[in-house]
């Protein structure tokens, strides 16, 4: 939540200072692994360029190393292992019953590794980013580091990263925001995935702010975003 004063001027003076509050849009962070989106949401809200507030995380496993600055910034966890659920609806629907309960806008799947089956109150509410620019280098077994070493073995000249609403296939939600970034010929899978993380650091809170600021509608495949 973030705060501005405005001042009314009355009688050639400033006579009456108003405090306005405005509720940040909630979000629920999912991940599996490191948590570097995670710390990079965190900073920007801190940095206050990105109006929202994450009122939980769920992580797919216990020994996800990014619960870490979930537990130092307080905010509330739930693990939630697709194991403990005889199928991916069950799973699914222990997730966003989570999120229900925390009364979240956005879901913001954040280095989350796991299919899930989105219910139809959170059409295009949630979001993931992937290390490329889809629809090259998606889909089901494209992932991590994988991903750049397909890159590369191709012989691409472009790569990047996507932000898109997630449906119930992977890469497959309309696309919100995409940035490219120079394949070199020196690269690495590892110098590839670093450039190209880089880019994701500013483009997933760029994509947030958009719908913090209600400025983004879907039309079937198409994502409008107004000025």
């Amino acid at each position: 939540m973030s705060n501005s004063v405005v001042a009314v001027q009355g009688e050639g003076q400033y006579s009456l200072l108003l405090t306005l509050r405005f509720f940040s849009m909630k979000l629920a962070i999912l991940i599996s692994g490191t948590g570097r989106t995670l710390q990079n949401i965190l900073q920007r809200i801190a940095e206050k360029t990105l109006d929202a507030e994450v009122v939980l995380v769920i992580a797919s496993t216990p020994n996800a190393k990014g619960l870490q600055y979930a537990e130092r910034a307080n905010i509330p966890i739930r693990i939630i292992e697709k194991s403990d659920f005889p199928n991916q609806e069950q799973f699914s629907k222990s997730i966003f019953a989570a999120c229900r309960e925390c009364q979240v806008d956005y879901v913001v799947m954040a280095g989350y590794v796991k299919l899930l089956t989105i219910p139809d109150d959170f059409e295009n509410r949630v979001l993931n980013i992937h290390p490329s620019l889809v629809p090259a280098f998606c889909g089901k077994g494209f992932y991590g580091i994988s991903v750049h070493e397909s890159v590369l073995q191709y012989g691409a000249k472009l790569s990047g990263c996507t932000v898109h609403f997630v449906n119930n296939h992977y890469d497959q939600g309309p696309v919100i925001l995409q940035r490219a970034v120079p394949v070199l010929e020196t690269d690495t899978p590892d110098t590839l995935s670093d450039r190209v993380f880089d880019m994701e650091c500013i483009v997933y809170p760029e994509a947030l702010q958009l719908l913090a600021e209600k400025r983004i509608t879907v039309e079937g495949r198409r994502v409008r975003i107004r000025n």
